[in-house]
């Protein structure tokens, strides 16, 4: 049997390649950034072929680091950061436009209209997303209305629209398949949850052509081979899944009402509810988390859309640090914040508040301010947007949390993690290895082969690196949210309110 699966896990600012072993270990890695294009604010595009060739360049680096054949790769399983969306030709494989990434607020006038129009009722319960500009769909619709000639195009089938995942499979198989899982579908607000197929009245609601539109497939089976000019010879691409829903799988939160945080450039968390979709009446999304030989695995999301990102702003923006790992000394540099409370609503806010108008605000400064302050405040903003992912689902789900596992980048910093812990008085459980997202595409690709047996032989795998009690004052942490609920309140429909 072959050695090792290979994860490609296609991040928003990353592209990382990852070789797993039998017990889920990290045996090599490569990570590569990629540009970010800004062209105004709450906007936020790709160039595709920066994400292809920075995926492509870290599978040849990991393998040539690892020592590996391509010979030596049972499966290869792609995650994906989810709802960026991508149209290129089908003829000669080049992307059309700049991919719209899932951050990007560019079609939130489409978002107005759909509300205008009524239909946020029909969307809602049969996709389980709110209508919001965060999804593909509305996405997909802005590219159409504003590229010349390009709705033309897609009603004669010459246009391909795929989320990362689907471009990826696209290219890695040259061509040949053109697939996304239910995971990836479950984000377009195309798909009707409760069959798993595309919707012929949220097609046409939305304007878009089902010619464009990939084969939706389960998130573990064999969908097709590489190129065998790529890595040498073929590969099978063997799982696929959106990085939260990769990242849940990899945390083995298989059980209903387990729950996961990942704290990457957004945050993140799922909650397995088990084999029938549950609405949400706390503005928190119903996703599919996967599908494995016809069996569908529902969860309810929390999405935030910048978290680890605004230490690329403390480094990129506003040049108080020179690397994003130095943001963890600056912070520690002060015993608190000083009453400071940073709002990262960059490119508006996510759940529970649904907010594209809402702006970034930093609060609470004074004379006495420094660096210091700025920086756990912006640190601390992870853990109060994760708290209100937690009170909005315990509502949904009528119980409370016991406890949390976490991963993503942001997860390694242990002072955040300690605060997190006294900010939800639960316990907070990090395992041994980090990278769940990609290992959840490595297990999902892994199953379809047969290189693991069963979804009990992947929990065996799991390891505690380290469990974070509660240490605080229950009340005055209380009291700090109460004034972080406060802090967002003053930052809502900004851009909508300075344009009247």
């Amino acid at each position: 049997m072959s050695q090792l699966i290979l994860a490609l896990d296609q991040g928003t600012t990353s592209s990382r390649s990852i070789l797993f072993n039998h017990q889920g270990q990290v045996v090599a890695s490569a990570q590569k950034e990629f540009r970010q294009i800004l062209p105004e604010p709450g906007n936020v595009e790709h160039d595709p072929e920066d994400i292809w060739q920075s995926q492509i360049d870290t599978a040849k680096e990991v393998l040539s680091s690892g020592k590996v054949n391509a010979s030596d790769i049972a499966a290869i399983g792609i995650t994906n950061q989810r709802e960026t969306t991508v149209l290129w030709d089908r003829t000669t494989g080049k992307p059309v436009a700049n991919a719209i990434v899932w951050q990007s607020r560019v079609s939130s006038p489409v978002c107005d209209q759909l509300k205008a129009d009524g239909h946020e009722a029909l969307i809602r319960q049969k996709t389980g997303l709110v209508v919001d500009a965060y999804f593909s769909g509305t996405k997909i619709k802005h590219m159409l209305d504003t590229i010349p000639g390009l709705r033309e195009r897609a009603e004669r089938g010459d246009i391909l629209f795929g989320t990362v995942d689907t471009f990826l499979v696209w290219r890695l198989t040259g061509g040949k398949c053109h697939v996304t899982d239910v995971s990836n579908a479950s984000r377009t607000m195309l798909l009707d949850i409760h069959t798993c197929e595309w919707d012929d009245e949220l097609l046409k609601i939305l304007d878009v052509p089902r010619a464009m539109l990939p084969e939706v497939c389960d998130s573990s089976q064999v969908y097709g081979e590489t190129d065998a000019e790529i890595f040498g010879q073929s590969i099978p691409i063997a799982g696929i899944a959106g990085d939260q829903q990769a990242a849940t799988f990899g945390q083995t939160c298989f059980e209903t009402g387990s729950v996961k945080n990942t704290y990457g450039t957004g945050c993140f968390m799922l909650m397995n509810i088990g084999e029938t979709p549950l609405p949400s009446q706390n503005n928190l999304l119903t996703t599919i988390g996967w599908r494995i030989n016809n069996k569908t695995t529902y969860c309810l999301e929390g999405s935030v859309f910048i978290a680890g990102a605004v230490v690329q702003w403390l480094r990129d923006g506003l040049g108080i640090i020179e690397n994003s790992e130095d943001v963890q000394a600056l912070s520690e540099s002060v015993d608190d914040a000083g009453g400071v409370y940073f709002v990262p609503a960059l490119v508006g806010l996510g759940a529970p508040y649904w907010d594209p108008h809402a702006r970034g605000m930093i609060i609470g400064i004074s004379r006495g301010t420094t660096a210091g302050h700025i920086a756990r405040a912006a640190v601390e903003s992870m853990a109060f947007q994760t708290r209100d992912l937690v009170e909005a689902m315990q509502k949904d789900a009528g119980v409370q949390l016991s406890s949390l596992q976490v991963d993503g980048g942001a997860s390694v910093n242990d002072p955040l993690m300690q605060f997190q812990a006294n900010l939800l008085g639960t316990q907070v459980r990090r395992p041994k290895v980090s990278e769940t997202t990609a290992l959840g595409a490595a297990y999902l690709a892994g199953l379809a082969v047969g290189y693991w047996s069963s979804l009990e032989q992947l929990k065996n795998n799991w390891q505690l690196d380290q469990e974070f009690q509660p240490e605080a004052d229950a009340e005055e942490q209380s009291a700090r949210y109460a004034q972080w609920k406060e802090a967002v309140s003053r930052c809502r429909n900004w851009s909508q309110a300075t344009s009247e």
